[in-house]
């Protein structure tokens, strides 16, 4: 009898979600969601819309103080909130 390669139901819902193509958009719906708590109270607070287009979140920040700011970082931001959801799924960050 031969012995099959054993898979953790981890493994075998990611494959599956990438065969049905819904793994992208669950990570950035993932990444849509970490944004409070990778941003902070403060940035919260001030965002409005948020989604993920073509790799890159688009992030409303109603203070211009704010966005100036968050734009000054927000390399490390999108490295964070990339790691925070395990995956590369941003490359940038637009704030408006």
């Amino acid at each position: 009898m031969k012995r099959h390669e054993v898979e953790t139901i981890g493994q075998l819902m990611q494959e599956y979600l990438r065969n049905e193509g819904l793994e992208t958009p669950l990570l950035e719906h993932r990444i849509v969601q970490a944004w409070q708590e990778v941003a902070g109270p403060v940035a919260s607070s001030y965002t409005g819309q948020l989604y993920v287009r073509n790799g890159i979140l688009h992030v409303q920040i109603r203070s211009a103080a704010l966005r100036q700011n968050l734009m000054m970082g927000q390399t490390l931001l999108a490295q964070r909130l990339n790691a925070h959801v395990g995956h590369q799924v941003i490359s940038s960050i637009r704030f408006f």
